[in-house]
């Protein structure tokens, strides 16, 4: 039961039912899902996979997202995070973001995830997606993977994806060297930053978008921002190119917002083999002011000793 074999929708309307098969039919189709399926899926113990079958029959949504039970598992798992975060910290709204839209099957699919987490934790949730809507730009050099990355690649049409898209959901058409930092200013702590997609594939289009996390005030961002990296895994991605070279850079100027992997991810999920964790990372705001020592005001906290008498 991967993100290929069980949808995001619930399973009641029929026309939706029959809508969902043919899309997993589809997917089924493409090269190496069924070798990803084997690996990530069928590799893993027994009893959790007929478990999972239980949960994705009747388990709610919560219970779907922990068991890898929904379509990109990458964007479920971090959206439901900074949900449950926000509520923690009090905040009633969030905003999370696709860069590097392309079709925009996945901007969509974020917006549906958008609402199932929303019906789950009564956060609202603003999505927004940024892309140059011609396909991707030149290659700069070496660090841009031209090996298989072009310009060209991964068009869109624009009016159609607009006109599908939900009324809490954003479409920026630009360059995201004046697209990004604008947005990012005008970001604000009434629906602060939640989740970033990073899927740009070049290294300096990832340069250029990894701004987001910096022209905003700290309040604008949630202390912890999940970010996800689609383009780290493919052959030639090392931190002198692609992704991981813009955010090593970024680390190496900012002072106080740093990007690390998201700390023992993988020991916390029932299922462990996917790829996903891998390339879930976490920025780290670490100016926000619910980081700063005067934010605790619980309880002194005391750990008690069972040795002592």
């Amino acid at each position: 039961m991967s993100d290929q074999l069980v949808s995001n929708s619930p399973a009641i309307p029929a026309a939706r039912v029959g809508a969902n098969f043919a899309y997993v039919l589809k997917r089924l189709r493409q090269p190496g899902k069924w070798q990803k399926i084997l690996v990530e899926r069928l590799a893993e113990p027994l009893h959790l996979n007929l478990l999972s079958v239980f949960v994705a029959l009747f388990g709610s949504y919560r219970a779907k997202v922990a068991w890898d039970l929904v379509v990109r598992q990458q964007y479920a798992f971090p959206v439901l995070y900074a949900a449950d975060a926000a509520k923690k910290y009090g905040y009633r709204e969030i905003t999370v973001v696709e860069l590097g839209v392309a079709g925009g099957a996945g901007l969509l699919n974020l917006c549906r995830i958008a609402e199932r987490t929303t019906a789950a934790t009564g956060i609202s949730i603003r999505v927004v997606g940024f892309d140059t809507g011609r396909g991707m730009p030149p290659a700069i050099d070496y660090r841009d993977l031209p090996e298989h990355f072009q310009q060209g690649d991964f068009p869109m049409d624009v009016a159609k994806l607009r006109a599908a898209l939900p009324p809490f959901a954003e479409l920026i058409i630009g360059d995201t060297r004046e697209t990004v930092p604008a947005f990012a200013a005008r970001l604000t702590a009434e629906a602060p930053l939640g989740f970033v997609a990073v899927d740009v594939d070049y290294y300096s289009s990832a340069r250029t978008s990894l701004e987001i996390l910096t022209g905003g005030n700290a309040s604008a961002y949630l202390p912890l921002v999940p970010v996800y990296l689609d383009d780290i895994g493919v052959d030639g991605s090392n931190p002198w190119t692609g992704e991981l070279l813009a955010v090593n850079e970024f680390n190496a100027e900012q002072a106080h917002r740093k990007i690390a992997p998201f700390t023992l991810l993988r020991s916390r999920r029932i299922f462990q083999r996917t790829q996903w964790i891998d390339r879930m990372f976490g920025a780290h705001i670490h100016d926000h002011p619910h980081r700063s020592p005067a934010a605790r005001r619980s309880a002194k906290r005391v750990l008690g000793n069972e040795y002592l008498r």
